[in-house]
């Protein structure tokens, strides 16, 4: 399956694959609501970056290179902002998930000393004569042994499970900053 994936893109000489896209201009790269922003201030347009993220997923490990292929000519200076926009762009997506990740880990963390916390007052608690005796006082160990493993359960699913997605968003958004960024303009060359 992933062969037949692989063979929709172009490759460049070095075997790289080619993720073309194609627009008219260089401003059409760029948000709408951006207009009368300064360029260097602007945001990609969200579609352009779904479509990056999407074919340097389905591509997978494969080497991989950005091609803007454009009908307008550009000058380098604004060539040089688009390819500063894609790093830095994906760099900061990177970095927002690399800090919801350390905040997650550290609720999951929270999660797990509160849970062994309740789990040590449960124990404390069953082993009372209060609850043994009283019918209020099983209720509320059994209770507490309820919340313990909620918070032990939430706090492991964490580590085992939601952490992951996270992990390879991260990396996805550092190999896209870290691509190669090439412009053809649809009467010359590529430059």
């Amino acid at each position: 399956m992933k062969k037949n994936i692989v063979e929709r893109y172009e490759r460049s000489e070095n075997g790289e694959i080619i993720i073309n896209i194609s627009a008219y201009k260089i401003e059409d790269l760029y948000n709408n609501f951006d207009r009368k922003s300064h360029f260097l201030k602007k945001d990609l347009n969200q579609d352009l970056v779904e479509y990056i993220i999407d074919s340097v997923s389905e591509i997978d490990s494969e080497s991989f290179l950005i091609e803007f292929s454009l009908e307008q000519k550009s000058n380098d200076e604004a060539i040089s902002r688009v390819r500063n926009s894609v790093k830095n762009f994906f760099l900061y997506m990177k970095e927002l998930d690399l800090k919801n990740m350390k905040d997650m880990i550290r609720t999951s963390i929270i999660l797990l000393f509160t849970g062994l916390s309740i789990a040590g007052m449960s124990v404390l608690m069953n082993e009372s004569t209060l609850a043994k005796n009283s019918i209020i006082g099983g209720v509320i160990a059994e209770g507490l042994t309820v919340a313990a493993w909620v918070s032990l359960w939430e706090s492991l699913a964490t580590f085992l499970i939601k952490w992951m997605p996270y992990r390879r968003k991260i990396s996805l958004y550092q190999k896209i900053s870290d691509s190669k960024v090439t412009f053809s303009f649809s009467n010359e060359p590529e430059a």
